[in-house]
């Protein structure tokens, strides 16, 4: 099935960012239609909720998660969790109708520089996804150590972690189409 929709959320905004490259490559692996969340958003703040409502970036980013067939997030490891570009958003997301993220399938993957490739950041993660009930892949996970070496013109250059990202964007899509 070519026309599922992967819908991917980077938790990075630096251009160039190693877990937007690890996305894109993600996405060209699942195949199909593909589109990437827009994470800059303002910090949630209740008053600025209570007063405005939820902003319209949140909002259409909660409607395409939603209308997804699948979610592929990465996230850079920053202190040992996951970025707070990513926290916000997850924070945001919460606070709209709908639980846009309930019974989808999601994949966690993710770069660093560091020697675990995200590990614990990737546990953060899953932890921080519990609420929204998504259908979390779990096992093969993605987590390049060293990134600013496994990457070339924006490419996985590692056979193995390619291997692995094909294996977990194979599962993806098997899960997005039952």
């Amino acid at each position: 099935m070519s026309d599922l929709t992967l819908f991917g959320l980077s938790g990075a905004l630096r251009a160039g960012s190693f877990n937007t490259q690890l996305l894109l490559q993600a996405a060209s692996l699942f195949g199909g239609n593909f589109n990437q969340g827009d994470l800059n958003l303002p910090l949630y703040n209740a008053d600025d909720e209570t007063s405005s409502g939820i902003p319209a970036t949140v909002q259409l980013l909660a409607d395409q998660i939603a209308s997804a067939d699948a979610i592929v997030i990465a996230t850079p490891e920053y202190n040992k969790a996951p970025s707070g570009v990513l926290k916000n958003a997850l924070d945001w997301i919460s606070r709209t109708e709908g639980k846009p993220f309930a019974g989808k399938p999601v994949a966690l993957i993710s770069a660093t520089a560091g020697r675990t490739g995200g590990e614990t950041a990737l546990g953060h993660l899953r932890a921080w996804m519990v609420p929204f009930q998504p259908r979390l892949l779990l096992g093969n996970e993605v987590q390049i150590a060293g990134s600013m070496r496994e990457f070339e013109n924006g490419s996985l250059i590692s056979e193995r972690y390619t291997a692995t990202l094909t294996t977990l964007m194979t599962r993806l899509r098997a899960e997005a189409s039952r």
